[in-house]
């Protein structure tokens, strides 16, 4: 069945929905977005099939609207089309981060011809932009959706048809729900890691050197520091309620933890640390998915050219996958430099075989 797809915003996520979508044969997607060159590169790319600079003239065209905007702009897309005299019925949805804003104007919602179902595909990357676009972006990812009092479960398994070719993993929540479990596990930790950073920067004023010894895992936890600050803003905006809870309770958590280092309880903080590392480990269980299990094994290698090729291509020859490598910028505790992650323990395994018959230096951690 032909079907048209408007997808309003291509930025990274946007415009990795578009690439996925616009590998089906039935699929026309149309691009739509407030940067020139985005849209320009996203035709030159064929990351899309045709574009569109007038909003409303696209949706009247589409079967299908992703808001793929900030969350601000998203809802006032959204209030946009309320008002718009559409020619047939319409599935809209979304990829905020942050549900229960844009679920609450869409209950309120007056066109009988829009169905709008909440979605939020909970991938990204370290890179952002059009040119960042992934078809595989979302595979295997959690993608939530959240219906409103606008949409029936026959429109909910119709988008889920539609947004196959990203082979995500479809769970549905409320609004409520969904922006309590991503405070607490995507929103707030930018939030502490944003603090970490900004700790370090005063300290570094005591200590200049500070910055060169910020490897590891500094740089591990804060790395999303990094992202895009005016679309952090937005989304903190919108959950401001969940993240001053968060906050009030991280409070309590740390004045806990300044009482075990006060008073020296060792006993207490070997058990407060046992418990974190049990939780932790066990979120890479296959069972639970919540984060992706990968096998890790560190490899000591020389610092020449060349070194890092010689790693890839012995395991390369031997037909090994690698999900995915690190250089080590120092070492805290561990024999490797390099960082290799497999998708299973047998691959782990075989694979320290073959580098420890070359003459490598390995270890797995216990």
């Amino acid at each position: 069945m032909k079907r048209t797809i408007m997808i309003a915003g291509l930025g990274l996520i946007g415009a990795s929905l578009a690439r996925a979508l616009v590998t089906v044969k039935e699929n026309t997607v149309i691009g739509y977005d407030v940067n020139p060159y985005t849209v320009d590169f996203a035709q030159k790319n064929e990351i899309i099939h045709e574009s569109s600079s007038e909003f409303k003239t696209a949706v009247q065209k589409s079967d299908y609207v992703i808001l793929a905007a900030p969350i601000s702009e998203s809802i006032t897309l959204l209030n946009e089309m309320d008002n718009m005299a559409l020619e047939k019925d319409i599935i809209v949805s979304d990829v905020s981060s942050v549900k229960q804003s844009i679920i609450t104007t869409a209950n309120r919602l007056t066109n009988k011809q829009i169905a709008f179902i909440g979605g939020h595909p909970m991938a990204g990357s370290h890179k952002k932009g059009v040119e960042a676009a992934k078809p595989h972006l979302f595979e295997n990812a959690m993608y939530v959706l959240t219906p409103t009092n606008r949409s029936s479960d026959q429109d909910v398994e119709e988008l889920k048809q539609v947004l196959l070719p990203t082979r995500s993993k479809f769970i549905t929540l409320n609004a409520e729900e969904h922006d309590e479990m991503t405070g607490v596990v995507s929103h707030f930790p930018h939030l502490i890691a944003s603090s970490l950073v900004h700790q370090a920067k005063n300290w570094a004023r005591t200590h200049t050197y500070l910055p060169n010894l910020a490897a590891g895992g500094f740089r591990d936890i804060t790395r999303i520091a990094s992202s895009n600050p005016i679309l952090w803003q937005d989304i903190f905006y919108h959950n401001r309620q969940k993240m001053s809870q968060l906050l009030e309770e991280w409070i309590t958590e740390m004045q806990t933890l300044k009482k075990l280092l006060d008073q020296n309880e060792k006993k207490e903080m070997i058990h407060y640390l046992e418990l974190a590392k049990n939780y932790r480990d066990g979120l890479v269980s296959a069972d639970k998915g919540a984060i992706p299990s990968y096998y890790d094994l560190y490899v000591d290698i020389r610092d020449q050219t060349g070194a890092l090729a010689n790693v890839t291509q012995l395991l390369a020859t031997h037909d090994i996958s690698i999900n995915n490598i690190q250089i080590l910028e120092i070492r805290e505790g561990i024999m490797g430099a390099l960082r290799l992650s497999f998708s299973t323990e047998q691959v782990q395994k075989s694979s320290e075989v073959i580098l420890q018959q070359h003459g490598y230096e390995t270890m797995i951690e216990k």
